[in-house]
């Protein structure tokens, strides 16, 4: 199969996540149909790979292994709070999306650069980590929970990116969400990807200052482009 590095790039601006989750399933499935007629017809057809940037309005989304406890509000107080919930078919448990958060979701053919899902998130995670590095900020890992921290191994470890995807025959979506200037209160109705006793933070808290979410996206494309060796080609926004 010929390799395409090329990755569409779209940003879609504030949408609700069940139009774009069904938008990603619809990218989603266009490229396994491709990788379906390449198998079956030799058609040695090129995969596309997509990028898309999306802030979505107040949602809570629970992994398919993940425990429905961990969302500490009812239907009512969710109604209140002017948020939705979804359960979902990515991996992890519990997250929050909303203002003030970059969600970035890559619908890539694996193939098209290597064929290790746990080599995929690391880059995921280095891409997040050389971005909060241009602005002073230390991510890391933290062994055994995917995502983004800081001070691990002290008593104030916290999360600021938080990641789950969903793979098959090579075929990512879903991805990651870094708190910009979020509202960092929406979290305390969760128990964040079903791990107690840690917090969450954002760039915002980190810095005490709001932060230019345009040019974080910009930083995050730039390390995606060195990791992935892709070239990221700007989309119009879907209408």
């Amino acid at each position: 199969m010929t390799q395409n590095k090329k990755v569409q790039l779209q940003d879609l601006g504030n949408r609700d996540y069940k139009e774009i989750w069904d938008y990603q399933e619809a990218l989603f499935k266009g490229v396994v149909d491709v990788k379906i007629a390449n198998r079956r017809e030799d058609a040695n057809l090129e995969t596309p790979n997509y990028f898309l940037f999306v802030e979505h309005p107040h949602v809570y989304t629970l992994g398919k292994s993940g425990d429905l406890s961990n969302l500490l509000l009812s239907e009512k107080q969710l109604e209140v709070k002017g948020a939705t919930f979804y359960k979902i078919n990515r991996g992890g448990d519990i997250t929050y999306h909303g203002p003030g958060q970059i969600v970035g979701y890559p619908i890539f053919d694996l193939e098209n650069f290597f064929t290790d899902i746990h080599k995929y998130l690391r880059f995921l995670e280095e891409a997040i980590i050389l971005t909060l590095a241009e602005y002073g900020v230390i991510g890391t890992r933290s062994e055994g929970e995917t995502g983004v921290w800081l001070g691990v191994g002290t008593p104030f470890a916290r999360k600021i990116c938080a990641m789950g995807v969903r793979a098959s025959r090579w075929v990512t979506m879903h991805g990651f969400a870094l708190n910009v200037n979020a509202d960092l209160g929406y979290f305390d109705n969760i128990i964040p990807c079903g791990i107690k006793g840690k917090a969450v933070t954002s760039m915002h808290a980190e810095l005490n200052k709001q932060i230019d979410e345009t040019e974080v996206k910009n930083k995050i494309i730039k390390h995606l482009s060195f990791l992935f060796e892709a070239e990221f080609v700007d989309l119009q926004v879907k209408a």
